[in-house]
């Protein structure tokens, strides 16, 4: 018969490790700056995960499973780089360069995540519980800031920063919660090990939801019920799951300008829009516009952050991703967004039910929605938030590596 014992990594083995060790404390400092990066200044994720990136350099590795990923990420970089010279955007001088900071980015954000993953795992593990116990702080100071009206950020802020108006106050704390929405669900739900964890969890995801309430930011309170979906899909259908996410996403993401010229066929659109809250209005005049660009150019699209300079109909960006990317880059880069999406959440896949990966599928859907109603692509800190769930995914299959590393079956 078999049996299973625990079996501890030698310690010289360990000690050896000098190059996990590094990446784990990396993760360790990060994990404690996010909860307050998020709160304070999510700008500031903007240089941290290429800082990250910069520090793990030393553990960059592509695996078989890795290399399709890479060259569709490759391709859209190159597809990018060929587009400024359409484009009608021209930035004023380097650091405004969308397409230096992607060529930048692309390597030091794929570092970050195979630092991840080559963490040494007594560090991987203090650095999930550091940003769980993080979290559960954000949230514990989003409740505070919904209970006194923002008062307790603006008294911090204007005590280590710099004097600010309660309205830019709310707005901010609302601004914040976009980001602990994204990460609860991976760190609290795909990290959950002990049942007292579910009390933390519960102060994020309140303090969360009533500080975007309250603040005007809708977005994250829609972003609740469907990470909750997409976790307990992928929960419940371990193989299935991962693959309607991924086919959704990469379907609705390629086919979203025939959506919304659907819509505005129908003759209801101006209706919707008149009726519509002021800053869903605002967005459906902005998709409304990026469709008859779209339409004007619909293969090659009009170059690189063309969007910037299509005002007045649109104001930066669309305010959707996939429209963004089907009026810059075309329809080559729409399918390749598509299979990006795809071959991203396939790998979510396992064969038996699987917490860590349904808290990142929960995280996944709370960004997609993100980028879709509300973000510019390349808005540096949010694309740094975006790689966050890629980070989070290797931290915590990292864990569950190491939880099966521990056991070896014998015989008796």
């Amino acid at each position: 018969m078999t049996a299973t014992i625990a079996v501890r990594p030698e310690p010289q083995s360990v000690a050896r490790d000098g190059l996990g060790a590094w990446c784990g404390w990396v993760m360790v400092g990060a994990a404690g700056l996010i909860p307050l990066l998020g709160w304070l200044s999510p700008l500031g994720f903007a240089p941290l995960l290429p800082l990250i990136g910069l520090l793990c350099l030393p553990a960059v590795r592509m695996t078989d499973e890795d290399r399709p990923l890479l060259i569709v990420l490759l391709g859209a970089l190159v597809w990018g780089a060929v587009s400024t010279t359409w484009s009608p955007f021209r930035p004023k001088s380097a650091d405004h360069s969308v397409i230096l900071q992607l060529a930048l980015g692309l390597p030091l954000f794929w570092s970050a995540v195979c630092g991840a993953r080559r963490a040494e795992p007594r560090l991987n593990d203090l650095a999930l519980k550091v940003l769980a116990w993080g979290l559960a702080l954000f949230g514990l100071v989003q409740l505070a800031d919904a209970f006194t009206g923002a008062r307790f950020y603006q008294s911090l802020h204007q005590t280590f920063l710099a004097p600010i108006r309660i309205d830019l106050a709310q707005t901010n704390v609302g601004h914040s919660s976009y980001v602990l929405a994204v990460l609860w669900p991976a760190v609290l739900v795909g990290g959950l090990h002990r049942l007292w964890q579910l009390g933390l969890l519960a102060v994020a995801v309140t303090g969360m939801v009533l500080a975007a309430h309250l603040f005007g930011a809708d977005a994250p309170v829609l972003a609740f019920p469907l990470s909750a979906v997409a976790m307990l899909v992928v929960w419940t259908w371990p193989r299935v799951g991962p693959r309607l996410m991924a086919a959704g996403a990469a379907t609705v993401c390629f086919v979203m300008p025939g959506l919304v010229w659907l819509v505005r066929a129908s003759g209801d659109y101006g209706v919707l829009e008149i009726h519509a809250p002021a800053s869903w209005a605002v967005r459906m005049s902005y998709w409304s516009h990026t469709i008859d660009w779209i339409l004007a150019r619909p293969v090659r699209g009009w170059g690189l952050d063309a969007s910037r300079v299509m005002g007045p109909g649109i104001t930066l960006h669309p305010h959707n991703g996939a429209l963004q990317i089907w009026l810059e880059l075309g329809l080559i880069g729409a399918a390749a967004a598509a299979v990006f999406w795809g071959l991203s959440l396939i790998r979510l896949e396992r064969e038996r039910p699987d917490l860590p990966m349904a808290g990142v599928a929960g995280s996944a859907a709370a960004f997609i929605l993100f980028a879709w109603i509300n973000y510019g692509l390349w808005q540096q800190w949010w694309m740094a938030v975006g790689v966050l769930v890629p980070v989070l995914a290797a931290m915590l299959s990292n864990r569950e590596a190491k939880a099966k590393s521990t056991r070896a079956p014998i015989s008796g």
